[in-house]
């Protein structure tokens, strides 16, 4: 194997590797004399087919296979030889003529064109001071906490009253048919079907029009379909809906004792303080190392400065900038963005792109100086857990990951980026900071 940098400029390096086609028929004819033996064609007895007529008529065919293998066995060797280190895959161009490569009549030449690491000494980890915030749930917090819990599981009796009549908040089990034009359509009638006046359950315009309503009163709700409605054949369309009113019930208050924890499958209020306290605290503990990272990584932004790789930029760049075309379609643009041109727009997130590729090269960096590795392990549970995010698709999500080694690489990284994180985290001069709840769960724009 020949290896040959043909270009330097900058990060950028242009590979040429030359197979000899001596050695790929060397390595064809040692396959062939393998395969031979196994052979079973038709005229020729079992075992018995010559080499020369296995070559004749499989000879392309498992060149094709050798020139592959070779593909894949030589690129990093020949990276290693011209002593560069990726940035990120290179991408390979064949040059030489692959009809007489698999003939064996032309040696097997190809470049791999990479931008590679930039030239750097990452900071040392021990230098880094840096704060982590904490906070644990008050009681406060607990109480918010179960009234929003009880909220959730409202219950609600048979209203009281000498003339009962249904307003806001109220419960209303009903009994309905829907029309349209005087016809009855699928899917628009129900049976003991609970209403609640004001959660705008139903089409705009239903629920207002059975405030007062009495318990066996027979009411026609007149309400028109929105245009955006997703069953596209009553988009738009004005319907009757012929209603019994057969209960009313008004929200009764939940008492948060034991009896309430155990409706919910808790064995008792201690015990539901206890599970609900170490889950605020959880949800605490994530945001705190959100803001650590994010001071950890504003630090370690400030302390490199160095040539950043061209083309991983422009990458990362068009993914943010598709997102912010598409926010920007779809309206969602926050107001700040909105009123800038779009040359201002480019130039700003364009620089959250060099700062993204920046901190992805130092972080593997110190990474790789410290020996971090994601295991196999590691990424078949991460794998396995994204997974369960598609019930009855599990198998599916698994052979596209297995079948799709860039999917997983994918995967791969935010698992390395933590892992770094914690390796510094754990070497650093990290202080712990207290700080109040809404300090902590203060957004801030993701960098």
């Amino acid at each position: 194997m020949q290896v040959v940098e043909k270009s330097s400029e900058g990060l950028s390096r242009v590979i040429a590797v030359t197979i000899p086609a001596a050695e790929l028929n060397e390595k064809l004819d040692a396959r062939l004399k393998e395969v031979a033996p196994q052979m079973k064609l038709k005229g020729f007895r079992p075992g018995k087919v010559p080499v020369a007529h296995v070559k004749k008529t499989f000879g392309r065919d498992l060149m094709g296979e050798i020139v592959n293998a070779a593909l894949n066995e030589t690129s990093q060797k020949a990276l290693d030889e011209a002593k560069v280190r990726p940035a990120a895959p290179a991408e390979m161009k064949l040059t030489s003529d692959m009809d007489k490569v698999l003939t064996g009549g032309e040696d097997l030449a190809y470049e791999m064109e990479l931008e590679v690491m930039p030239d750097f000494t990452p900071v040392d980890p021990k230098t880094l001071k840096l704060n982590r915030p904490t906070y644990e749930a008050s009681d406060e917090d607990l109480d918010e906490a179960l009234k929003e819990l009880a909220g959730q599981a409202k219950s609600y009796e048979d209203k009281k009253g000498k003339t009962v009549k249904a307003a806001d908040g109220d419960q209303l089990t009903i009994d309905f048919v829907g029309k349209i034009d005087g016809e009855a359509f699928e899917g628009g009638s129900a049976t003991d079907a609970d209403l609640v006046i004001g959660s705008n359950r139903f089409i705009p315009g239903f629920e207002e029009q059975l405030k007062g309503v009495k318990v066996g009163e027979e009411k026609t709700v007149e309400v028109t379909f929105p245009e955006d409605y997703q069953a596209k054949h009553l988009a738009g369309k004005a319907a009757t809906f012929d209603v019994t009113v057969k209960a009313i019930k008004a929200e009764a208050e939940t008492k948060v004792d034991d009896d309430f924890a155990k409706r919910i499958g808790i064995e008792s209020l201690d015990k539901l303080k206890e599970l609900l306290r170490s889950n605020l605290n959880q949800q605490y503990t994530g945001a705190a190392r959100f803001k650590l990272k994010r001071a950890l990584l504003d630090e370690l932004d400030k302390a490199h400065d160095f040539p950043l790789p061209p083309k991983m930029v422009e990458a990362e760049f068009d993914g943010i900038w598709q997102q912010v075309q598409a926010d920007k379609d779809a309206g969602r643009l926050p107001p700040e963005d909105a009123k800038k041109s779009e040359k201002k727009l480019k130039e700003e997130y364009r620089k959250i792109a060099e700062r993204r590729v920046r901190l992805g090269l130092v972080l593997a960096e110190i990474g790789r100086a410290n020996n971090v590795t994601v295991s196999d392990q590691e990424l078949n549970q991460a794998i396995m857990n994204e997974a369960r995010n598609y019930p009855g698709q599990e198998r599916q999500v698994l052979d596209f990951y297995r079948q799709n080694p860039n999917a997983a690489a994918q995967m791969r990284a935010p698992i390395y980026e933590e892992k770094v994180c914690d390796l510094i985290f754990n070497t650093a001069e990290v202080t712990d900071a207290p700080i109040t709840k809404e300090e902590l769960l203060k957004d801030e724009d993701e960098g």
